[in-house]
């Protein structure tokens, strides 16, 4: 996993730099397969923004979220990104495999 970090009008300090490597591994125990993850840091007077996209195996994610502190921004990024990615990871999961899908209801129809 590929992680890129970015600040736009503010720098990326160390403290920063190691609180979101730390959220960010909390998404790599749910779903293993980021192939990498862009996440600026954005501070716009008063507002502080965080925001991140990923690229997993067929889909690309992005979520982003303000608040009043960088710290409290990127804790709600990674709760968008842990949401966002344990949901495609059940569509993968769960696509064919369903009750009413198409190949299970062909498989009825040829078996009887």
């Amino acid at each position: 996993m590929q992680l890129n970090i970015t600040g736009r009008h503010i720098e990326v300090t160390e403290a920063l730099n190691d609180y979101v490597h730390e959220k960010l591994k909390r998404i790599s125990r749910h779903f293993d397969q980021v192939l990498n993850i862009n996440v600026i840091l954005e501070v716009q007077k008063l507002e502080h923004k965080a925001e991140a996209s990923l690229h997993v195996s067929g889909n690309h994610i992005f979520a982003d979220a303000i608040s009043n502190d960088m710290y409290v921004a990127i804790d709600a990024l990674t709760d968008k990104l842990d949401r966002q990615l344990v949901k495609h990871k059940e569509k993968i999961k769960d696509h064919h495999n369903r009750e009413g899908a198409h190949r299970n209801i062909m498989m009825e129809i040829i078996s009887k």
